[in-house]
């Protein structure tokens, strides 16, 4: 049985189809593959490639260049793989593993499952999201596109963190450890986002530091008054104050 294809834009690109590891022609040809696998299955204008590819600094003769790059990443991928002639598209199975898309949809399963109980759903699924979105995409873009789409994956990173850690404490026993540095990553990763703080703060006093729990508020509480001019939020607050009466 014909193994299904595997795009990896996070951490070391990586191309498989069939089973094979598939190397595509240069930078710019792996820069045009990860673009349309980022837009399918809606085709894509050559005007649209060339603006992704070069923007204000396209070269002299950018239509034949972007003829050339197509024909070298079609004969690479193959043509069921690589659509169309005016406008370009490319056509997976429903099968296919596109790593940014699972991230997307692991984060979604990770939301609804720590809002549902389910936490041994939800920390399967943050996990998976946080192994992703947690990689660097495609270093070698710098188009603003390839921007947009870090600033989304940082966001998935950030929510799966919070969902790991929430199902993390919420199990208990032996995953309280991981809860804990899962906040510590949150709370390093967006020092100013409250819900890393607080899940700081409820891991290490389910561990027993209740003393550290407290510093953790203090830090924040600090934090939030030199940056925002503002106190933590009556989550928070409450937090601490639960926490002061086992002090």
């Amino acid at each position: 049985m014909e193994s299904a294809p595997r795009i990896q834009l996070c951490g070391s690109f990586l191309v498989e189809i069939a089973g094979q590891r598939t190397a595509l022609p240069s930078r710019q040809g792996r820069l045009l593959f990860a673009y349309l696998v980022l837009h399918r299955p809606r085709p894509v204008s050559r005007e649209q490639l060339v603006d992704a590819l070069w923007g204000d600094a396209p070269p002299p003769a950018a239509a034949s260049a972007l003829n050339a790059l197509i024909s070298r990443v079609r004969a690479a991928v193959g043509p069921p793989v690589l659509h169309g002639r005016s406008a370009l598209s490319v056509v997976l199975p429903a099968a296919a593993v596109v790593d940014v898309e699972t991230a997307v949809a692991a984060v979604h399963r990770a939301e609804s499952a720590v809002a549902a109980g389910d936490w041994r759903r939800a920390w399967s699924a943050a996990l998976t999201a946080r192994f992703v979105a947690g990689r660097p995409f495609l270093p070698e873009a710098t188009a603003p596109w390839a921007q947009a789409w870090r600033r989304r994956l940082d966001d998935v990173y950030l929510r799966a963190l919070e969902s790991y850690a929430t199902a993390c404490l919420s199990i208990g026993g032996a995953e309280l450890p991981a809860a804990e540095r899962a906040a510590r990553d949150l709370v390093e990763a967006a020092p100013l986002r409250e819900t890393g703080h607080l899940l700081l703060m409820r891991s290490l006093a389910a561990r027993g530091n209740v003393a550290e729990a407290l510093d953790a508020y203090e830090r924040l509480r600090v934090r939030l008054r030199d940056a925002l001019g503002v106190d933590p939020c009556a989550a928070v607050r409450a937090a601490h104050a639960e926490l002061l009466r086992f002090s």
